[in-house]
């Protein structure tokens, strides 16, 4: 491994990761999964979805994918399935992440699931069977990726630090708080500042997803994709858009018939979409887009074995669903 250089291809047999500091010697299934498509696709899906085109959050899955692996092998460095799970569990996500989530009623789960199934000879040349990994990452069996209901598990806290750092919300280096955490039956346990600062990432998490900066892109991409995917003859098929990249969907979307003006002028104006206030009957007539948000992610560490509660956090759950409009100026 080059010291200057933190690799994504498991070069010499390890990874560097630089949000947590965690050198990780990678198994030999490991380096052929970072040299496979349906991890190394993972590369060209940005984590935030449709807001890694407006915001500074533009690091990948595969980033994401690599940062778990570091926390599990940092936790339970010799438990082979959770490793392996932390590498492939967000094969299964669409372009841009959870934007599209629901379209066509893809589920990026499902998809996971059938992507790790179609790795099973692969998997089974190192010794792991593929139905094994898919009940780790179901949760139905323990494992040092799945939490008690209602904690926070390492996937969400890989990106709840993640996300803080790409738009400097953390206080201290996520190093330097990975060494005030444990894990307990699979879920982050802490001191009580620290689980109050895990929560308050968490809460401001939760609010950027719920900003212009966010929704617009969402919102947009969203009703692309949907007209792209519509009609007898559609521009674009399901099977297509599941195997696609971020650049590639963006590509489509503006050489499809359908969609090509309004993709072409979203990516070089976003801002010639707007958030429309409660009951703003301004842009009547005009193009219009809207967008629901009806779950987030908050569930808290605990401390000392107890769930951490915070109100602004309750508050939040109780806003859902958000219904947005927009209009195209």
């Amino acid at each position: 491994m080059n010291p200057d250089a933190a690799d994504t291809l498991g070069i010499d047999g390890r990874w560097f990761d630089p949000l947590w500091r965690i050198t990780v010697d990678l198994t030999p299934l490991e380096q052929a999964l970072l040299d496979s498509w349906p991890v190394r696709r993972l590369g060209f899906v940005a984590h935030a979805g449709a807001a890694s085109l407006t915001t500074t959050q533009t690091y990948s899955r595969l980033e994401h994918s690599l940062g778990v692996l570091a926390l599990v092998a940092h936790f339970a460095p010799d438990d082979q399935v959770a490793r392996a799970t932390a590498l492939l569990h967000d094969v299964g996500h669409l372009p841009f992440s959870h934007t599209l989530e629901g379209i066509e009623g893809l589920d990026h789960h499902e998809l996971g699931h059938a992507r790790i199934r179609s790795m099973g000879e692969l998997l089974a040349q190192h010794g792991l069977d593929a139905e094994r990994l898919l009940e780790v990452d179901d949760g139905r069996i323990d494992s040092p990726l799945t939490s008690r209901p209602g904690g926070m598990k390492l996937d969400h806290l890989d990106s709840f630090l993640r996300s803080g750092q790409a738009h400097g919300r953390t206080r201290s280096l996520p190093a330097m708080v990975l060494s005030r955490l444990r894990l307990l039956e699979g879920t982050v346990d802490t001191d009580a500042e620290t689980g109050a600062e895990l929560v308050r990432l968490a809460v401001a998490e939760a609010r950027a997803q719920r900003s212009p900066a966010d929704v617009v892109p969402v919102a947009v991409l969203r009703h692309l994709v949907t007209t792209a995917l519509s009609g007898e003859d559609p521009d674009l098929s399901v099977e297509e858009l599941v195997e696609m990249t971020d650049d590639e969907l963006l590509a489509a979307l503006r050489d499809c018939p359908s969609t090509a003006e309004e993709a072409e002028m979203f990516q070089k104006h976003p801002l010639s979409w707007r958030l429309l206030a409660e009951h703003d009957d301004e842009g009547a007539g005009t193009a219009r887009v809207e967008h629901r948000i009806t779950r987030t992610y908050l569930d808290p560490p605990s401390v000392d074995g107890e769930l951490l509660q915070s109100s602004e956090a309750d508050e939040l759950r109780r806003g859902l669903p958000l219904v947005f409009v927009l209009h195209r100026r």
